[in-house]
Formats: structure tokens, sequence, C-alpha cells
């Protein structure tokens, strides 16, 4: 069978193999995902209907085949918690309007339990971090702005979010902005910088010379446009951080006023562009926050190392904390109370979530089109070439599928499963015969697969009838599989109701000292897979404005022979 392998040491292979090349059989059973279980996305157990549908939608990647092969002093300010910054040699290249992975929004911390930095703090913190603890200057500029660019992206999508004006102080805050917009341009939106008391040291020229080479606009602040509403759609806010005193002077004040005026177009219900404020929003007291009431009223506030205490009077709907390298001394010294990062997080959201209408959630979705004369011939040559770019685009568990069965009553039930192979004859999966799932497969041979990939905008939906696979073919996958998860398919009596979480564990703890010896494990004769023979297939990939590209492939007889035919279904 075409072999799924471990997630982790294929990416790579998969990310640079051609399509041509890739073997005729393909066999997922040894995709393990340690969150979920020892074993891949597609040896999780759980048994499909009879009539299958399987449906994928790959992430924010570009397929392999539309790849190439290429592959100062500061005395006085908050450094952002480092960041781990991405590969820029990965070959896989985002294309759609959406971003394949969250972060910081995974994690919304309440902002009671998190501690807020004085002035004095922070600047200690500072002066610690560059001192004795060896962080550079522009080491933590880089990691703050990246922790803005992130911050941004996790919220304002490139696709409805894309012009992007970062109005850059003389100072530390104002590099933030620099290296933000930077990031902000690998990340796919249309920076300009304002930065008219540009600081005449080497790292800021240098941080000018980067800009400069990716062909961002600069403009002065005589050329900005009258009407920020009109150009642009984010206004990045570097002019000032927690180190600032006294009042804001030329050309600064003006540019602080034409933010706060932009408040009047939310009032006259007119498109307004969000603004975001790096650590402090410019003209803030670090303490006291917006003490006249009429300074600037962010969209979005990132807190750098840790909240200021302006940010207490913070109203706006985002707050993110960006960073995550403050070492445990400095938090001991300060008795600091950060929240924990999810995953690889470079952001994380604090504070209260925004009220969200259901109904305007949407996506605007941005993908190559999916034309008739492009795709394999055979839907099962299709399917592997876009499991191969889900794979390549590193998401999470690609052979997750959802399984949709119906029993004797009619009524449809569906769980996500884990897919273990795929072959000429068909999608492989493994689960306890005894389940729900099992018993309706045995009322009703019909059923339905859906994988959904969700960065690359795409959905492959299959169905078909379902049969159990040979003994000796499950006989062969349960011994390949982790101990661990061996054991606990003889434990889970899949389905039924179990007085509490306690006895499983002990009825694995018993089973586990049994075979201590590591004498092998015998399948329980109530496990087995599953497959399911397609007899339908349809592809989707989202578009813009809901013009999806739906390609739908069904079964015909040409000469006595079975082939498939292709047409396009309206979105």
């Amino acid at each position: 069978m075409w072999n799924l392998a471990r997630k982790s040491r294929i990416m790579t292979c998969l990310s640079t193999a051609h399509h041509s090349s890739l073997p005729p059989i393909f066999n997922a059973s040894n995709l393990r995902n340690p969150s979920r279980s020892p074993r891949s996305p597609l040896s999780k157990l759980s048994p499909f209907s009879p009539y299958l549908s399987l449906s994928l939608s790959p992430s924010l990647v570009l397929p392999s085949y539309l790849t190439t092969n290429s592959t100062a002093n500061k005395s006085t300010r908050l450094s952002a918690q480092g960041f781990l910054l991405p590969s820029s040699s990965l070959a896989i290249r985002s294309f759609c309007s959406k971003g394949s992975g969250r972060m910081g929004d995974r994690v919304i911390q309440n902002p009671d339990s998190i501690s807020y930095l004085g002035q004095r703090e922070a600047a200690e913190i500072d002066e610690l971090l560059m001192g004795p603890l060896g962080f550079s200057v522009d080491q933590l500029m880089e990691l703050a702005g990246f922790s803005v660019a992130t911050s941004i992206a996790e919220v304002y999508k490139a696709g409805e979010y894309n012009r992007v004006l970062a109005i850059c102080g003389p100072g530390n805050n104002g590099g933030d902005g620099l290296v933000a917009a930077r990031h902000l341009h690998h990340f796919g939106y249309k920076p300009v910088v304002c930065y008219p008391k540009r600081t005449p040291k080497p790292l800021y020229s240098g941080l000018v010379t980067q800009i400069e080479s990716l062909s961002i606009p600069f403009l002065s602040v005589e050329d900005l446009p009258s009407d920020l509403s009109k150009d642009f759609d984010i206004l990045v806010d570097a002019m000032f951080g927690f180190s600032f005193h006294g009042t804001p002077r030329p050309p600064f004040d003006d540019l602080i006023q034409r933010l706060v005026s932009l408040r009047h177009y939310d009032q006259a219900h007119q498109k307004s562009p969000v603004i975001v404020s790096v650590d402090i929003p410019s003209g803030w007291h670090v303490e006291e926050g917006d003490m006249g009431g009429e300074g600037i009223k962010p969209d979005m506030l990132v807190s750098l190392t840790a909240p200021k205490l302006c940010a207490k009077k913070f109203c706006g709907p985002h707050h993110f904390l960006g960073g995550r390298f403050v070492p445990p001394s400095i938090v001991d010294k300060y008795n600091l109370r950060l929240p924990p990062y999810p995953g690889t997080a470079m952001c994380v959201r604090i504070g209260k979530p925004p009220k969200i209408d259901i109904s305007a959630l949407r996506e605007n979705y941005i993908s190559p089109e999916l034309l008739e004369e492009r795709v394999e011939a055979d839907p099962i040559h299709q399917f592997r070439k876009w499991f191969d770019d889900a794979v390549a685009a590193g998401l999470k568990e690609p052979n997750a599928m959802a399984l949709s069965t119906v029993g004797k009553q009619g009524k449809p039930s569906s769980r996500m499963v884990l897919l273990k192979g795929i072959d000429k004859d068909g999608f492989v999966w493994y689960t306890n015969y005894e389940s729900r799932k099992a018993r309706e497969l045995s009322d009703n041979s019909h059923a339905s697969l859906l994988f959904y990939w969700e960065g690359l905008n795409r959905q492959v939906r299959v169905e078909g009838s379902v049969q159990k696979v040979s003994d000796e073919e499950s006989e062969q996958y349960f011994h390949s599989r982790p101990r661990g998860s061996q054991l606990g398919a003889i434990v889970s009596k899949q389905s039924t109701v179990v007085p509490g979480r306690h006895v499983l564990h002990q009825q694995y703890k018993e089973l586990e000292e049994k075979f201590s010896d590591g004498s092998m494990i015998p399948k329980p004769k109530h496990w087995g897979g599953y497959r399911l023979q397609p007899e339908l297939f349809e592809f989707w990939q989202g578009q813009q404005s809901r013009l999806h590209d739906r390609l739908l492939y069904s079964p015909r007889e040409v000469d006595g022979q079975r082939v498939w035919n292709i047409e396009r279904l309206a979105p």
C-alpha cells in the first residue's frame, strides 16, 4: 500500500519530490502524532459506514507542482520575548488567503492573572537582558518586530488587509516597526514605511537597507495621502515606546492626531483602517494610559515582554503579548506572571476575545484554479498529489478524515478517523468492530469520507461501499503499531459506557504488567480494518467570491473497461 511515512521524517522528502516519482502504493500507517496518540492521524480507530465520502482540503502552501526548486546602545527599552524565525529555505510557498496555522488565537489569558510593568521595572529588565543576560539590541529588536508581524497576521489576513503603513519613530519602537514591516512583506502584505526622523546609527541604517532591498516604499510625511483611510488597511503605530517622556514634537504630533482623527470615520460608519500599536500607543503615559482621553485608540495592542501598566486602559478588541524568551532569573526577580505560549506560537492573546457575529465570518479564498485539463485522469492519483501537497505544507494530521455512516434507522453519524493506507482498491482505516460506526457499517455498507485541508483551501470527498480488510492485513498492521496503542485497543471497548477514566488506566496498567516481558501482544478479535471502495470523488478548491472549483469524478464503462468521467459542478 501507499505508505504514509512518519510525518516528522517525510515532510522534507515530499516537499521536493515530483508527483510522478511517487510510488504506486501509499501507506499511511506510519504517520504518528504523539499529541493524539502514538499513531499517525490515519491510525486512529474508528469504523466508517459502508458507504464512504471522503473530503480533503489542504493548507496554505503552494502545491509542489506550482513551486520552484530554489530554495547600538539601548538603555531603556523592553525587549520582545524571543522567537524562532521561520526558515526561508522552504520550497513550499503559501498561496491561500488563510494562515496555515493559528498561533496566538489558540490561547486567551485572563488579564487579571498577568503581570503589568511600570516604567522603572521595564527599564531595569531591559538593562538586565542587554547586560549580564547577553542579549543584543538588534536581536531584541528583531524578535520584537517579528512578534508584532505575527500578531497582525493572526487577526488581519493579508487577503483582506493587504495595504500596511508602518509609521516609525526615531528610537527602538521605530526599529521594531521597521522589522515588522519587513516580516509583513514576507507574509504577503504590501507595506509602506513612513520614517521621518531616521536615526544615523548602523543598526537602523541596516534595517533601512534591508527594507529597500525588498523594494518596500518609503514615504515622507509630506507624501502621505491626506486621507489615510483610502490608501491603507492597517496602520502600525511604532512611533514611541515606554521610555518616551514629554509631549510629541513635529512631525509626530501631527501624525498622532491623524490617527486619532480616524475615529471620526468610524462614527460616520465609513471604512477606517485598523490601528496596531507596538508595546504602547504613542502619546500614552506608560503607567496612566491615555490621560486626556484624546489619544490614539488602537484596535490592536502588541505588548512586548510583559504588558505595561497602561495596557490595563486598553479597550480595543485585540491585545497580544509578543515574545517568549524571558529567562527564569527575571521571572523570579520581578515575580512575573506570564502566560504560556501554545506550541511554537510567537504570540498569545490576552484579555477577553472580541464578540463575533457568526453570520459575518467568512474567508475570501485565493487559490490556483483547478482545471479539468490539469488534473489526473485517475482520481486516486489526483488524491495522492493533493495529499502530498498537504504533507509538504506541514499540515497537522493530513490523513485525518471525517467518516459518515448511516444505521438502520436512517440517522447519520460522523466522526474523525485516520487514514492508514490507499491503493487502487480504496481507502483503509482501522477501528473497533464493536463500535457504533462498525454496527452502522454492518447495517448499511455505504459511507462517506471527507478530508479538509484548511490552509490550502482544499477538500476531497469520497463516497463508496465499505468492507472489512483481511485478517492477515489487520494482523500485520496491528503489530506495526506502538505497543501502547496495541494495549489501548484491547482496553477500550469503544462506544460503551465506563465508570470513569481511572478504570481504563487500571486495565491498561494490568495489561502493561502482563506483557512487560516484551512478548507479542495478541490482536483482539474485535479490532481490524475497513476499506472503502470509491464510487465517487469530488475535489473542491476554494476561490474568490464563492466561485469555487468543484470537479466530480464518476465511473462509466467504455469498451468494457471502467473509466472515470470528470464533470464540473456549480459552486
